[in-house]
Formats: C-alpha cells, structure tokens, sequence
C-alpha cells in the first residue's frame, strides 16, 4: 500500500511521467518492433500529466491523488 501511496504523490506522478518518457526514449532510439514499447510508454505518461494512478483502484485507493496543500 505504501507504494500505491507514494505513486499518488506529487513525486509518484513525477515517476510516471519519467518512465513513460524512457519507454518512449527507448522504443524509439531502438527502432523496429520496438515502437510497441514507446506506444505503452505513452499510458504512464498520461497517467503522469493526467495526475491519475492505474494501480490505486486495484488496491482501493482512489483512481486520482488529492491534492494537500
């Protein structure tokens, strides 16, 4: 749970947004068949920019992060 907590944070969405755009980074420098890998990196770039976490509903927590002041 800690980690479904720690992806609804400011930094967790941070994260998504980086890895997304490392999988896009990679798929594309790669070529290829590869380019499947930079289309799935762009779910956790949304997720990122979107400020949702696919994995909360799976563990009960909400599907977007509150924001605290």
């Amino acid at each position: 749970m800690a980690f479904v907590k720690f992806m609804g944070s400011t930094t967790g969405r941070a994260a998504r947004a980086a890895a997304g755009l490392i999988l896009i980074a990679i798929g594309a420098w790669l070529g290829g068949a590869w380019w499947v890998l930079a289309a799935a990196g762009l779910v956790p770039l949304a997720a990122g920019l979107a400020n949702f976490c696919l994995l909360g509903p799976l563990f009960h927590a909400p599907l977007h992060a509150t924001r605290r002041a």
